[in-house]
């Protein structure tokens, strides 16, 4: 198959699993382990045939380690939630060594406003069309925790 329809579509792959990845996350509080590995076998399987170099390849995997190392030492501090902390570095094994800072820096910035958003919701009355929604409840519950230890919802 030619490189660049596979870069298409590695890059639609990739793409698309991250907008249901988000979706997952808001709806369930929850990323599974099995589709944190997809992307990784999917990557190690599309890459070479889209293009992307051994150097290319092997500088995004070592800063991939090296994020996820970070994220879980984030993850045991509380300051980042599971899914964040095996998500972020499979999206850096996808966008490469190269914009590794800038979407740690970009979803850093995002997370910490969505968190800004989600306090004052949880103090905001419920309103009857989103009462019944499980997730709407969840993210409105003020005993789940917020990760983040300034935000870490108190019991």
């Amino acid at each position: 198959m030619h490189s660049a329809l596979v870069a298409w579509l590695a890059l639609l792959l990739f793409a698309g699993s991250m907008v249901f990845a988000g979706v997952k996350d808001v709806l369930t509080m929850t990323i599974s382990n099995r589709f944190v590995l997809f992307l990784c076998i999917a990557y190690l399987v599309l890459a070479p045939t889209a293009g992307v170099g051994r150097d290319a390849a092997f500088m995004s995997i070592a800063a991939a380690a090296t994020a996820l190392a970070c994220t879980v030492g984030l993850f045991v501090m509380g300051w980042v939630g599971g899914g964040d902390a095996k998500l972020a570095p499979v999206a850096i094994l996808w966008l490469g060594h190269g914009l590794a800072l800038e979407f740690v820096l970009y979803t850093s910035v995002f997370g910490a406003a969505l968190t800004l958003l989600i306090l004052p919701l949880r103090r905001a009355p419920v309103p009857a069309s989103l009462a019944s929604r499980e997730w709407f409840r969840r993210v409105h519950d003020q005993d789940v925790s917020v990760p983040c230890p300034p935000f870490q919802a108190r019991k």
